[in-house]
């Protein structure tokens, strides 16, 4: 059971959401129903041909200044 980031469209607040099968999340802020799923940062490292890891991959989609391979040692 994923946790997903939204967006409201109606006021704005973005919040996160543990969702069950097929349930539609509403605001924590205004209780509508009409929100917007947000592509989330994830931290991980993927192996490439040969199990050389690829590097960009945690940097990239952490912190907005990071270039480590890894959020271990990340001071943010």
């Amino acid at each position: 059971m994923p946790i997903y980031e939204y967006h409201c469209e109606k006021c704005g607040a973005e919040f996160e959401c543990l969702v069950i099968g097929s349930d539609t999340p509403e605001c924590a802020a205004c209780r509508s129903k009409k929100v917007r799923r947000l592509m989330s940062a994830c931290g991980f490292v993927s192996k490439g041909g040969g199990g050389q890891t690829v590097k960009q991959a945690a940097g990239s989609s952490a912190c907005g200044g990071c270039h480590a391979s890894s959020c271990a040692g990340c001071k943010h």
